[in-house]
């Protein structure tokens, strides 16, 4: 992915989500607070799922800019594709959203937590919790 190449030395953390996702909007503020702690050393970006292929997908511009004002992801770049979702699941292999890729400095993917990983190794949902783990044991090394 482009936009992950242009943070070459820093640690990556994406975060997969939609508005209309109950699960998705209850995690995302914790990729601000993760900006927010982290500040220059870790490339926050946010991709939202929300276009479906209908219409123009600069009509959800306004709700999902309202969403991410309420949530203050000033410090998060955000991105919405105009590919519609089930493009986007078909390319990064996911089946659903909440997903969260979290790269290496080096640009070497880490993890993806997603609903697969999460029920295969930490038997519940994960959390913004688990990710901040991940990426302070990134920045450690």
């Amino acid at each position: 992915m482009k936009e992950v190449a242009s943070h070459l030395g820093k640690v990556v953390v994406l975060d997969c989500w939609s508005t209309s996702c109950p699960p998705c909007v209850k995690e995302f503020p914790g990729l601000v607070a993760l900006a927010e702690r982290h500040g220059a050393r870790v490339a926050c970006l946010s991709l939202a799922f929300d276009y479906d292929g209908s219409g123009d997908p600069e009509d959800l511009v306004p709700p999902i800019q309202r969403f991410l004002e309420k949530t203050g992801a000033g410090r998060v770049t955000n991105l919405l594709s105009s590919e519609p979702a089930d493009s986007l699941y078909h390319q990064l292999d996911l089946t659903s959203v909440p997903a969260v890729y979290v790269w290496k400095p080096n640009g070497e993917r880490a993890i993806r937590y997603d609903d697969d990983l999460a029920a295969r190794e930490l038997g519940r949902p994960f959390t913004y919790e688990d990710v901040e783990k991940t990426v302070v044991g990134l920045l450690a090394e």
